[in-house]
């Protein structure tokens, strides 16, 4: 009998032991921390700013304060057209510093060319720069002709609208270079000088001497680039 004791008591300690044992294996086995899924913040959307007739003039405004550059260059096939922007019109060289910054002139064409008269440019068929003034904004400048500037030959000015326009509202996307030797005093009291030809009124001539089809837009495209200068 106290044999059998002695085996149960035996059995009991091995049991104990051998549970004791696995408890501490478990224990010590590494826990591994569950991976925390970090949910994406979707970025918010940038909104684009479109001019139009009721914001520009006061954005160009603030414009002009904070970017004072005054010389740009034309880039053609032909050589280069430096111009100087005059700082009494500043809303007409704030805008166009601002569409040069935009690109908006890359790749469009001097479209326009009357002999002995202008060179026109900024306008273009395309589908891309019809949708560039689309993201840039639908708007019109008002003439700032009593600044005492005429137009002498060089004088860089801005066309009006094609809409009805009795006010002279001016199309911001063109401009138009004065080729003619007497100038075109005609146009001073409706169109709005702006800038004058520092450089490259040899390469206005020979474009002004190209030959045009019946829209005045000459036969080889004249596509131009337009960057700024110090």
């Amino acid at each position: 009998m106290i044999e059998f004791h002695k085996r149960f008591i035996l059995s009991f300690l091995i049991i104990f032991i051998s549970c004791n044992e696995k408890k501490n294996v478990q224990d010590k086995k590494i826990k591994i921390p569950e991976k925390k899924v970090i949910k994406s913040i979707p970025k918010k959307e940038e909104k684009i700013f479109i001019l139009n007739d009721k914001n520009a003039i006061p954005f160009f405004f603030e414009y002009a304060k904070n970017n004072k550059e005054n010389k740009i260059r034309i880039e053609t096939k032909y050589g280069d057209i430096d111009i100087e922007l005059f700082n009494d019109t500043p809303y007409h060289r704030a805008n166009f510093i601002y569409l040069t910054k935009k690109k908006y002139f890359d790749g469009t064409f001097f479209h326009r060319v009357v002999k002995d008269f202008i060179i026109q440019g900024g306008n273009s068929d395309s589908y891309e720069i019809s949708k560039r003034r689309k993201n840039i904004g639908r708007y019109l400048l008002p003439p700032d002709s009593n600044k005492g500037f005429k137009h002498h030959r060089g004088i860089l000015s801005i066309p009006s609208s094609d809409i009805d326009n009795p006010y002279k509202l001016a199309s911001p996307y063109e401009f138009f270079i004065v080729q003619s030797k007497n100038g075109a005093y005609h146009l001073d009291k409706n169109y709005t000088p702006f800038g004058k030809v520092i450089k490259g009124m040899d390469i206005v001539d020979l474009i002004c001497n190209l030959e045009t089809d019946k829209r005045e837009w000459p036969i080889e495209n004249i596509r131009i680039k337009v960057s700024i200068i110090n």
